[in-house]
């Protein structure tokens, strides 16, 4: 049995670290959530608040992310395997933008949310990873 540093490319690190800061990322947007609920006097199990739209605005910004991140992590991992660089670049530009996503978020104005609508490249090139990866398995190119 080959070893995994023998099936995978050598570049593939680059991946596993992108997924790693999609992991942090999304724990601090997990204790801002934390935090907003202790400010706000959100207690669980509640998701939302009827008097505070920015803890909602909080809430939000890490639930819709966490809504994406499966297939966010899916399309990284496995275009990694056939476009190791370019899929950690775009991981990294993906969890950038999440970050901008939530800080516009954060300040209570939701239309302030699109600040990270340039993820939506990095996500749309995974795709495109995922495609070539298809092809290529599938002994089209």
């Amino acid at each position: 049995m080959a070893a995994i540093t023998e099936i995978l490319p050598q570049e593939y690190g680059y991946v596993v670290l992108a997924v790693l800061f999609s992991w942090v990322v999304v724990s601090w947007m997990g204790f801002k959530v934390g935090g907003a609920r202790k400010k706000y006097g959100v207690k669980y199990p509640d998701m939302y608040s009827d008097k505070d739209p920015i803890f909602n605005c909080i809430q939000r910004a890490h639930q819709n992310t966490l809504e994406v991140l499966q297939f966010f992590l899916v399309l990284l991992l496995l275009g990694g395997l056939q476009h190791p660089r370019i899929s950690a670049i775009c991981g990294v530009v993906w969890v950038v933008s999440r970050i901008s996503y939530a800080l516009g978020y954060y300040t209570g104005d939701p239309a302030k949310r699109l600040n990270g609508a340039y993820g939506y490249l990095a996500l749309f090139t995974l795709i495109g990873c995922n495609i070539s990866l298809a092809l290529h398995l599938l002994n089209v190119v």
